[in-house]
């Protein structure tokens, strides 16, 4: 059945009445959502809306990437981007290789039903990540650490799964890989910067902050179509027009008001597409059976927080020295507050039918980003409260 006005409309009034009550219970908003999706789904109370890949990029991440680039600031990244930029590269590729090899050796899982798994899952989401930060009043570096770093690695992780038919098929050598994966990267986001320097050319020729809130609607979806269109990340493409378009205030190309203007809808846009998400989470949930797979879903928890664990205080270990090091309880936040969510999802969801262990993966996944979301979302509140009471 297709999804009617009444059916949207359902949808955000539900969203409204679970942030009321969430915020009222001290409950995160995520996991509330995730959670009233369910048991719509168990009472067939639901509307006919369903997760698909093409819903999830086409329509919820653009929105969503772009709200938190136009917020991020290259002055505040710079002194973070050595860190950030290590974690989301060489931390995502350790991150699938480590879950990888756990699941071959723990469950006895097939290499390529393994590595699609450890990929899908290596990185951190920006779209569960920003929901918790947008309710926790965090530190401002140690929110723009975690915000930026979930931006970066998701960009890396769909540039890896690009690559999943290859490494299965076992057709190309690492040099090969990790080539590809840094085109895509580069190429995603000079197809960003692209968009983002046109969008600002064309927002000067008017005054009209409507106008250019519009202008800021076509980059944000433009510059992921643009690099979607040539195999590169439409991730890291929407984040680089973000940042170009957020970061040239001072050159007034956009209005005060336009500035104004734009914050405010695509602060709207970014409610309206997480509280779509993860309500549709948990619709989709209960449509799968994991009672024959519970090995393996329990495998791929323990196995994505090992990987975690490993990326996380490893990775940071070498900037202890540094001008900017990591503190140890924003490590732990950095571990423990690594949600799965959207792209994961629109990743397996993406798979061919055909690909062998195709069911197998989809509930390992779709149970993995559910109890990253509930149970580290729920439990992740005492490390911010303890950040917030030192200042980290």
């Amino acid at each position: 059945m297709e999804a009617t006005a009444e059916h949207i409309g359902l949808l955000l009034f539900v969203a409204c009445v679970v942030a009321i009550v969430s915020r009222r219970a001290r409950v995160p908003y995520t996991v509330g959502l995730v959670v009233v999706g369910f048991a719509l789904s168990y009472l067939n109370l639901a509307p006919p809306i369903h997760l698909s890949r093409d819903f999830i990029f086409s329509w919820l991440l653009p929105p969503l990437i772009f709200e938190s680039a136009f917020h991020l600031k290259w002055r505040e990244l710079r002194p973070l981007l050595p860190v950030v930029s290590f974690l989301a590269t060489v931390g995502v590729f350790a991150a699938a290789l480590i879950t990888t090899l756990l699941l071959v050796v723990t469950v006895n899982l097939s290499w390529p039903t393994a590595i699609v798994i450890g990929i899908v899952l290596s990185a951190t989401d920006p779209v569960s990540v920003l929901a918790l930060l947008k309710e926790a009043k965090l530190p401002a570096r140690v929110h723009r650490l975690v915000e930026s770093e979930s931006l970066l690695n998701d960009g890396t992780a769909a540039a890896l799964f690009s690559l999943v038919p290859v490494i299965v098929a076992g057709t190309a050598s690492l040099g090969q890989i990790t080539y590809l994966s840094a085109v895509s990267i580069v190429g995603g986001l000079a197809c960003g910067a692209v968009v983002g320097g046109l969008a600002l050319f064309l927002a000067r020729g008017t005054r009209d902050h409507l106008v250019e809130v519009t202008v800021t609607i076509i980059a944000a979806f433009g510059s992921f179509m643009l690099a979607e269109h040539f195999g590169t990340s439409g991730i890291l493409s929407t984040l680089a027009a973000g940042m170009v378009l957020g970061n040239n205030r001072q050159t007034h190309a956009i209005t005060e008001r336009g500035h104004e203007a734009a914050e405010s809808f695509w602060e709207l846009a970014g409610f309206v597409a997480n509280s779509t998400i993860f309500l549709l989470i948990g619709v989709d949930l209960d449509d799968l059976q994991p009672a024959q797979h519970i090995p393996v879903v329990v495998a791929t928890i323990v196995a994505c927080l090992a990987a975690r664990a490993v990326v996380v205080y490893c990775g940071c270990a070498p900037f202890r020295r540094s001008s900017n090091p990591v503190p140890s309880k924003v490590q732990h936040l950095l571990f423990w507050g690594g949600l799965r969510g959207a792209l994961a999802l629109a990743l397996v969801l993406g798979l061919d039918p055909a690909t062998p262990d195709a069911y197998l993966i989809r509930v390992a996944v779709f149970y993995a980003v559910a109890f990253s979301i509930v149970v580290q979302g729920l439990s992740v509140g005492w490390l911010i409260r303890s950040l917030q009471s030192e200042g980290c």
